[in-house]
């Protein structure tokens, strides 16, 4: 059986953080492949200064170029309209039927999964994974873990270290003539200069 893992999210841009967390539970899973999936529109948040739908898709595909493991998927955007995990799970599944999916999410969004667009398809097309994003993170999510599992979620919780890295961290320093290396892969940094992103204020 297959092994996918499934990071989405605005990528407003995509950054390394989003990549540390999933290199390291690629790692630890033993996945086969990881998708980046930007949405078109994110259901849970404001998103602002938002770059184009294409943009941030081509960032992904950038920065997927950093490991054999990461492709980059543009089915949300695609699909056009708000971005619901459930329905690209779905489309997953149809898609890849014999394999696994496990669905990586932040410390934030994880302790907010009951509220999702139908959590219980969700709990039963993939294995949740969470890290923490701050110093007391970890027993939160823990927590919350447990009580998900009541509810027949599967879930992996991992104490991966955090980079503080921010989508905002990099937007506000490339506002402020900044330089941004070190926060994205190189070539993302080079196509936010080259098609002048993140420039207004």
């Amino acid at each position: 059986m297959q092994k996918i893992a499934v990071l989405g999210g605005t990528f407003n841009p995509i950054h390394n953080g989003h990549l540390h967390i999933a290199r390291q539970y690629a790692q630890r899973l033993g996945v086969d492949r990881v998708f980046l999936i930007p949405t078109y529109q994110p259901p849970h948040k404001q998103a602002p200064n938002l770059a184009p739908a294409e943009d941030r898709l081509q960032m992904c595909r950038l920065a997927a170029e950093e490991s054999k493991v990461f492709e980059a998927c543009g089915m949300e955007i695609c699909r056009r309209g708000k971005s619901y995990t459930s329905d690209t799970l779905r489309e997953l599944k149809a898609l890849y039927p014999d394999s696994e999916l496990y669905l990586i999410t932040g410390e934030d969004m994880f302790l907010t999964f009951e509220q999702w667009h139908e959590p219980e398809t969700i709990f039963q097309l993939a294995v949740l994974c969470a890290a923490p994003r701050s110093p007391n993170g970890l027993a939160p999510l823990l927590r919350y873990a447990r009580r998900l599992k009541q509810k027949g979620a599967k879930t992996v919780i991992q104490n991966i270290e955090y980079l503080p890295i921010s989508s905002t961290m990099v937007r506000d320093a490339v506002k402020n003539g900044q330089s941004i290396a070190g926060l994205v892969p190189p070539l993302v940094a080079k196509y936010i200069i080259k098609n002048k992103l993140y420039l207004e204020r």
